[in-house]
C-alpha cells in the first residue's frame, strides 16, 4: 500500500522546515505519510495545486501547506472553508478529501498554543500590541482575541489597513470583552504586556518599527519570524528588559494543527520544537 502524501508548497520553499516537522510527528505516532516540499510557479499556483491533487502514481496527495505568497490564492480555490480561514483572509492548510477541498488557517492557533503552552504566558487580561495587518496579523488576531486580552492594539504604517483589520474582528473582540483599537506605528501606546511583531520589517531587514516605550521590563515580545532574521527584534527587546520569542514554537505548533486536521493524532510538539532549536541552532 501506498503512503498518503503531503506538500508544502511556496516560492521560494527550498528552506522549510515543514518536511522535518511532520517527518518527526509521523515517526512520533506511527502515522504512514510523505511529506515533501514542491515550488509553484508565481503565475500558476492554482494549476499546480489542480495537478499535484491529481497526482496518484507514488501514493494519493491528501493535503498541503501553503506559504507565502499563495496564502489568499489556497483560500479561494477551496469549496469549504474554516470559519478562522475565512475571518483572516486566508489559508495555510489545504485538505483535500471525496467531498471537496477544504482550506484552513492554522497559523492563529499555532501562535496561541506556543504562548500558552511553551511561553506559558497568560493571554487573558492583558494588554497586546500586534504590529503589522497583513496575511500574518490577520491570520493571528482572531485567535487571540478568543483568548480574552483585555486590550488590543493594531499598529501599521498604513492606518486604513490597520482600521479594516479592526473592522472585520470587531465582532470578535466583542464577544471576548476586549478593546480593540487601531494606532500609527510611532503613537501604538505604551508598557504593553505582549507586543507581537507579524510585520514583514524582520524579514525586510528593517528597523524595528514602533517606539521603545511599547515594552515594559518583563513583557513578551514575540517576532513571528524566526532565525537570523528575527535577531534584531530579539536584541532589542531584550535590551529594554523584556523576555524575547521567536516564531519557531509557532511554525511546530501551527504543523501540529494542521497534523491533526489531517490524520486526526495530535502530536507532543515539545520534542518536535527543541530538536528542531538544536537543528537550526536557534535560542530564543
Amino acid at each position: 500500500m501506498t503512503a498518503d502524501r503531503y506538500f508544502v508548497l511556496g516560492n521560494p520553499v527550498a528552506h522549510s522546515h515543514s518536511p522535518y516537522i511532520h517527518a518527526a510527528f509521523a515517526a512520533q505516532t506511527g502515522q504512514q505519510l510523505v511529506y515533501d516540499r514542491r515550488l509553484c510557479p508565481l503565475d500558476g499556483f492554482a494549476e499546480a495545486v489542480r495537478a499535484l491533487a491529481g497526482e496518484t502514481s507514488a501514493g494519493p496527495v491528501r493535503g498541503c501547506n501553503v506559504t507565502v505568497p499563495f496564502k489568499l490564492q489556497a483560500l479561494r480555490l477551496a469549496s469549504q472553508v474554516s470559519e478562522r480561514a475565512r475571518l483572516a483572509g486566508a489559508a495555510n492548510v489545504l485538505s483535500f478529501d471525496a467531498d471537496g477541498w477544504r482550506a484552513d488557517n492554522t497559523d492563529g492557533a499555532g501562535l496561541v498554543e506556543d504562548l500558552t503552552r511553551h511561553a506559558q504566558w497568560r493571554l487573558t487580561g492583558q494588554r497586546l500590541l500586534l504590529i503589522g495587518a497583513g496575511g500574518a496579523a490577520a491570520g493571528v488576531l482572531g485567535p487571540l482575541l478568543a483568548c480574552r486580552p483585555a486590550q488590543v492594539v493594531v499598529a501599521n504604517r498604513t492606518a486604513e489597513k490597520a482600521s479594516q483589520l479592526v473592522d472585520s474582528h470587531r465582532h470578535c473582540a466583542v464577544a471576548a470583552g476586549a478593546e480593540l483599537s487601531a494606532a500609527p506605528l510611532d503613537r501604538p501606546g505604551k508598557g504593553f504586556d505582549l507586543v507581537v511583531n507579524a510585520s514583514a520589517s524582520s524579514l525586510a531587514g528593517a528597523a524595528v518599527p514602533v517606539p521603545d516605550a511599547v515594552l515594559r521590563p518583563g513583557s513578551l515580545a514575540v517576532d513571528l519570524m524566526y532565525g537570523p532574521a528575527a535577531e534584531p527584534f530579539l536584541a532589542w527587546a531584550r535590551s529594554r528588559g523584556a523576555v524575547a520569542r521567536d516564531g519557531l514554537g509557532m511554525l511546530v505548533e501551527q504543523a501540529a494543527e494542521a497534523f491533526w486536521l489531517w490524520r486526526g493524532v495530535r502530536p507532543d510538539t515539545a520534542p518536535v520544537l527543541q530538536a528542531l532549536r538544536d537543528k537550526i541552532g536557534a535560542t530564543a
